[in-house]
């Protein structure tokens, strides 16, 4: 009988292709013959790589045997029982994280709860390495000075970056926070219980006037004039409106791939449009040449707080704050605003010298419209923006509206994952002068179809039963019942009584508003309620 050391050598590999990563480590100790088989054998280490992980858009230059090491060394890292015995990893795994989502690809179709988000093997992986344990989602992904100020019952300084310590302590903040951002679905509440909120704390970072300046472009930059993403800025904008949206149940539910699904859509070229336009969309030269995917159509979710909870929480009578603490957490209230944007390309430019060098500079314009609250005739909003690269690599997004021919509110943002990716664009909108006294607030975008979709066929593209929810619950509202204690029992009454048939209602509703002879879609981002 053939021993398996006296097998050919193409045997040995098929069959060693298909082990887990971590059992390739023991084969070179079994004895000699194998240890020749497997050490510097690089297409084996690939085909075990390309057997459990997505094969990379651009594989080359690719480690194969460092890369499939470091995917088994993250497994082991997150298989540790406890948070304290993996915390000191956090670089490693960062950088892994990253790594991964740097090379995934699609799977030729969307994930099972989204239209445009392509599933990934890279994604499946993470999500599951990180849902399934509580100790390494709090080793890394809430080690940001959000998290700390959440847990600790005194108020903190801001970290110093002067010295070795606190450059260190700033670097871990930033690499949680960014993994938090990548991670995707916002983490509300911590502690054994689960009974301490991070929105208080958020919402002091977002609001927090002392934040938006000169030397953080207004948007989720660092406060160093470098140009660099704060990702703990974006960490606390995804918080708000993560907090948000997820008090508004049927929000959460239909955009569930943005905001509850981890790592959905976190990687370059994640976007995928299903159905297919039919018919094909027929591009045009600057489309072809446009490597953001700027085209199409867009959703957007502005929240902000009553100026005058604005304006007293930044600006109090006889306020001495200190400069080194950051401002107590808040929580007034917010509005939140849904719209869709329709944007088209409008010129492309070679990137100037403060920007990334790898891609163009693409301009845009298009409008902007509510999607709930009313059918307000003068909040049309036309919109106008660029798309370029941090020096870092980052995509930056830039936008401008525009009521009546004037400028009035800006934007910011980082597209989190990416060119292309599904996830979107987390950042700030603000005054369009750059006033010092506000408004400012957490906005973010995201991709719905490739498609410039007139207003009255937006039908098409929204998710089942959008349209049954906007006409029914005001999204805007503030929910007094928010911040009461429920029980189960109230829970399950609720959902009984909201039990919609949403497949009905989507192919009716249209044609009801039709017949009362209104718009299915109107109203603009609604801005103007800002300073109500």
């Amino acid at each position: 009988m053939t021993q398996l050391t006296g097998l050919p050598a193409e045997l040995l590999h098929q069959i060693f292709s298909w082990l887990d990563p971590r059992d390739l480590g023991a084969l070179p100790r079994v004895c000699q013959v194998l240890n020749n088989h497997v050490k510097g054998n690089w297409k084996l280490c690939q085909d075990i790589y390309l057997n459990h992980l997505d094969k990379p858009q651009n594989n080359h230059n690719i480690d194969w045997e460092q890369a499939l090491h470091d995917f088994a060394r993250l497994k082991l890292i997150c298989d540790r029982p406890a948070a304290s015995d993996k915390e000191s990893e956090l670089p490693f795994v960062h950088k892994t994280v990253t790594d991964l989502l740097d090379r995934a690809s699609s799977r030729g179709y969307t994930n099972d709860n989204s239209n445009t988000h392509s599933a990934s093997c890279n994604a499946d992986f993470l999500r599951q390495l990180f849902s399934s344990s509580d100790s390494t989602r709090a080793a890394f992904l809430e080690r940001s000075f959000l998290f700390e100020r959440v847990r600790c019952e005194r108020p903190l300084a801001f970290p110093r970056g002067d010295n070795d310590d606190g450059a260190a302590a700033a670097e871990t903040h930033q690499r949680s926070a960014r993994l938090h951002c990548l991670y995707g679905a916002p983490i509300l509440n911590v502690g054994r219980l689960r009974s301490t909120r991070t929105y208080p704390f958020a919402c002091s970072t977002v609001y927090d006037m002392r934040g938006h300046t000169e030397r953080t472009g207004w948007g989720p930059f660092r406060d160093d004039g470098s140009g660099k993403v704060d990702w703990e800025k974006v960490e606390a904008v995804m918080v708000v409106l993560g907090y948000n949206i997820q008090s508004k149940r049927f929000v959460s539910k239909l955009f569930s791939d943005v905001w509850n699904t981890p790592f959905s859509g976190s990687w370059s070229q994640s976007f995928m449009q299903t159905p297919a336009l039919s018919p094909a969309h027929e591009l045009s030269s600057l489309e072809l040449s446009d490597p953001y995917g700027v085209t199409g159509t867009w959703y957007r979710v502005v929240c902000f707080l009553d100026y005058n909870d604005f304006f007293n929480y930044n600006f109090p009578m006889g306020d001495a704050f200190p400069e080194n603490l950051p401002r107590p957490g808040i929580s007034v209230g917010e509005a939140t605003r849904l719209i869709i944007l329709k944007l088209h390309i409008t010129r492309i430019e070679p990137p100037g010298p403060d920007d990334g060098q790898s891609l163009p500079v693409v301009h845009f314009s298009g409008d902007s419209r509510l999607l709930d609250d009313g059918w307000d005739a003068n909040g049309t909003s036309e919109l106008k923006g660029t798309v370029r690269l941090t020096k870092e690599g980052e995509v930056r997004w830039t936008s401008t509206s525009i009521y009546n021919g004037e400028e009035r509110w800006k934007s910011e943002g980082i597209q989190v994952g990416g060119v292309r990716s599904a996830r979107g664009v987390l950042g700030f909108w603000f005054d369009s002068e750059y006033d010092a006294h506000g408004p400012v607030g957490p906005t973010a975008i995201w991709k719905a179809s490739d498609s410039e979709a007139p207003y009255g066929k937006i039908a098409d593209i929204l998710p089942t039963g959008f349209l049954a929810y906007s006409a029914l619950v005001s999204v805007d509202d503030s929910d007094p019942e928010g911040e009461m204690d429920y029980t189960a029992d109230e829970e399950d009454e609720e959902e009984e009584e909201m039990d919609i048939d949403f497949d009905l209602l989507r192919g009716e509703l249209p044609a009801l508003l039709l017949d009362a002879n209104m718009e299915i879609l109107t109203a603009p981002p609604g801005e103007d309620d800002v300073n109500d």
